[in-house]
């Protein structure tokens, strides 16, 4: 560490004013506000039959590999925040978080879901459920304007992500509909700003979801596409992740395993990255179960000209927020106060929301740095 990073504080990367661009909404739920969750729901049914989350997340543990973290997903979030009430209050709880870490732009993404009762009958389509989120961020949003207090606000758009496991290419094409619709609907301010390609990297054919990513490129969405997140074998690998090139993204996250063939195409297309160390490293996504020293953030930020965003992923699981990121890559990387500035300056270039909000977060950072760096 040397002498600029060792004087970073974690109350310094509080204050830092921060954009998050990979932050799944169900997992960003905090353990706290599930538990108040699960609660609810138990105080109205006593038999309610889902087990507490505190029990499959217990405090402090963060280490989950990718089988465990998908079968926590399954058997208890989505069991537990299935209705429009939990929705609204998770989602408004997630918000309130951000904020109060000093995010000052967040792109939260989310798979549209559909509920279904005991029966199979459906309760909830994806478009209502879109339609909830979207209530809650507006709630948000009005709330954060009662404060009058506008250094802090948090400007909140929302990405629609595909699951690469779950979604069938028509339901993929239904996804970027719903988003096309909204933005539609209300053309001079939309919310909804980009799609998403997510899901378990081991399952699914990427390539079925072609047609979904040119209607979505067509609309003028921005695109972000999970990217390397596992490796199968050199030769499988790079296919699907020249794949995943071929649908134009904007935007990569995670970029762990990558082949330098595909590398320089990346740095050659100048593509910006969402990176998620501490995630990574507690899912022992490194190669080798490498720590935070081992992470290519280094390696991206030193050595291209691509955009790198420091995100959290899923905070609710691997409980580091965005502030923490940044002290994570002064402590591990030597970046002092200048630095991490610059960090946050680079990623605002990739905002998918335009120039006016790029004009703000520019602003706040050159204010801040007068007073702080």
């Amino acid at each position: 560490m040397n002498d600029a990073s060792s004087s970073v504080t974690e109350e310094f990367t509080k204050r830092l004013p921060k954009i998050e661009l990979h932050a799944h909404l169900s997992g960003s739920i905090t353990r706290q506000c599930l538990h108040e969750i699960w609660l609810h729901k138990k105080a109205q049914n006593p038999n309610f039959a889902i087990e507490d989350p505190g029990v499959l997340m217990p405090p402090g543990k963060v280490n989950y590999g990718l089988d465990i973290f998908f079968d926590v997903f399954s058997k208890s979030i989505y069991n537990l925040v299935n209705d429009a009430e939990t929705i609204l209050y998770a989602t408004k709880s997630v918000l309130e978080d951000f904020r109060h870490d000093g995010v000052r732009y967040l792109e939260l993404r989310t798979t549209p879901r559909e509920i279904h009762d005991e029966d199979g009958r459906v309760l909830i389509s994806k478009e209502e459920y879109v339609d909830i989120v979207l209530r809650g961020i507006k709630e948000f949003k009005q709330e954060q304007q009662n404060d009058n207090e506008t250094d802090t606000d948090m400007s909140v758009y929302l990405i629609l992500s595909i699951d690469r496991d779950r979604d069938t290419p028509s339901s993929a094409v239904e996804v970027v509909n719903i988003a096309i619709r909204h933005r539609t609907s209300s053309p001079n301010n939309p919310v909804i700003v980009g799609i998403d390609l997510c899901g378990n990297p081991l399952k699914g054919d990427v390539s079925t979801f072609r047609r979904a990513f040119d209607h979505a490129k067509t609309h003028k969405l921005g695109i972000t596409i999970h990217f390397a997140e596992t490796i199968y074998s050199n030769e499988n690998n790079a296919e699907e992740l020249e794949t995943l090139l071929s649908f134009e993204p904007d935007r990569l996250g995670h970029v762990i395993h990558v082949p330098d063939s595909i590398k320089e195409k990346i740095a050659a297309k100048r593509i910006a990255l969402e990176l998620c160390m501490s995630c990574n490293v507690h899912a022992k996504m490194i190669v080798g179960g490498g720590g935070f020293e081992d992470h290519h953030f280094g390696e991206w930020w030193m050595k291209s000209e691509c955009a790198v965003s420091l995100c959290t992923d899923d905070v609710g699981f691997f409980c580091s927020p965005v502030s923490q990121e940044y002290f994570l890559a002064s402590k591990h990387f030597g970046l002092g106060h200048e630095d991490l500035v610059a960090l946050c300056e680079r990623g605002v270039g990739s905002i998918f929301s335009g120039e006016e909000e790029k004009t703000r977060l520019r602003r706040l950072l050159v204010n801040f740095s007068k007073l702080n760096v």
